[in-house]
């Protein structure tokens, strides 16, 4: 794999999420391990104190809230994971102010849905308040608010949301720290360097968590996908080490380094490739593809060639070539019946068959992120 210079890969940091995860921060009782969480949290001052922007992505609500309740196996019934996740996030979230506020260290509670990452406006007032507490030297502690989710619960996991909330603010970095010490491949030894996360990386991913957590290697390669993605830097550390925040930042050989895939986003490109949903899909002959990629065109009608499932203006879809495979996402200046109709015209066409006409281009280039 690719050798690099760790200590000049992480001298530009400035913006850091942290992500813990449960089994870094609770006993095998399912206790709160105050130990680690206080060796976690002077970390995270000392690293603040350095003029770092820092913000913290806790796993570990459910986990505490079965403790609480002497439940040893995580519930399948997601009304039991609610009733764990109402226990143990208050107690949770006041374990870590306690511990943060000894050290004179202020921190704010942000919990977030799926729905505040995929719904614009939410988004973009969820980074104007993590943006403000970071402003006024606060460290955000964010975690999902698994006392309402649902899908976020069944089928998600904190390593997603925090590559989410990475791309949210823009950082320059996530750290995620597991009770592994980095990405294994086949041999069972620690990979440093992944340039980028291919179909043999993904090969090499275990299983699911453990019964108290649901994330598994799989969920952080796609935490990776998101972040380097974006032009970002990923690290998977353990974090039962101390100071291993610190020594990863000073270039020490700890952990395995993911490395940015391109240059980086910008916040409104970000949330259009990773955080909201497609609803549907354009495919687009060579021609279309090419003005896309190559000159940074915007999509007009002349260059589709099919499209698939449901969507109104404003909804982000999937673009494809010829050999079926995305390379774009953009939102859609057009439904998809409209779409349907003015596939393959040409511009000055659109008014003639929809009666109207919107846009000149069924997406532009500005809503428009090559992937």
């Amino acid at each position: 794999m690719k050798k690099i210079d760790r200590k000049s890969l992480f001298k530009s940091v400035k913006k850091i999420v942290v992500k813990v995860g449960t089994s870094s921060i609770t006993s095998p009782d399912m206790s709160l391990d105050l130990g680690r969480i206080e060796n976690l949290s002077l970390d995270l001052i000392k690293l603040h104190k350095t003029d770092k922007d820092v913000i913290l992505v806790t796993s570990g609500a459910i986990a505490t809230g079965m403790g609480q309740l002497g439940w040893k196996t995580r519930p399948r019934d997601i009304p039991r994971q609610q009733a764990a996740a109402a226990v143990g996030q208050g107690h949770l979230m006041h374990t870590y102010k306690q511990i943060f506020e000894k050290h004179g260290q202020l921190v704010a509670q942000v919990l977030l849905t799926q729905d505040d990452i995929c719904d614009r406006k939410r988004y973009t007032n969820a980074n104007n308040t993590i943006s403000t507490l970071l402003q006024y030297d606060v460290i955000p502690i964010i975690n999902e608010n698994d006392t309402v989710a649902v899908e976020e619960i069944k089928f998600g996991d904190n390593d997603t949301l925090s590559a989410l909330v990475a791309n949210l603010i823009k950082a320059d970095l996530l750290l995620i720290l597991s009770d592994i010490d980095g990405f294994y491949n086949f041999e069972k030894k620690i990979i440093s360097v992944i340039p980028s996360v291919t179909t043999e990386i993904h090969s090499m991913a275990g299983g699911k968590g453990s019964n108290v957590s649901v994330g598994g290697m799989t969920t952080k390669l796609q935490a990776a996908e998101i972040v380097t993605g974006a032009g970002d830097i990923m690290v998977i550390a353990n974090g039962c080490k101390a100071g291993i925040i610190e020594r990863i930042l000073n270039g020490e050989e700890e952990g395995t380094v993911f490395l940015p895939a391109g240059d980086k986003m910008s916040g409104k490109k970000r949330w259009i490739a990773y955080s909201v949903p497609t609803k549907g899909k354009i495919k687009v002959d060579s021609g279309a593809k090419k003005a896309l990629t190559k000159y940074g065109k915007s999509l007009l009608p002349s260059g589709i060639t099919s499209v698939e499932g449901k969507f109104e203006f404003g909804d982000a879809i999937s673009c494809t070539g010829e050999d079926d495979k995305e390379f774009a996402r953009g939102l859609a200046n057009y439904s998809s019946e409209e779409v349907e109709k003015i596939k393959g015209k040409k511009t000055e066409q659109i008014e003639s068959i929809l009666g109207h006409i919107y846009y000149d281009e069924v997406i532009h280039r500005d809503n428009l992120v090559i992937l």
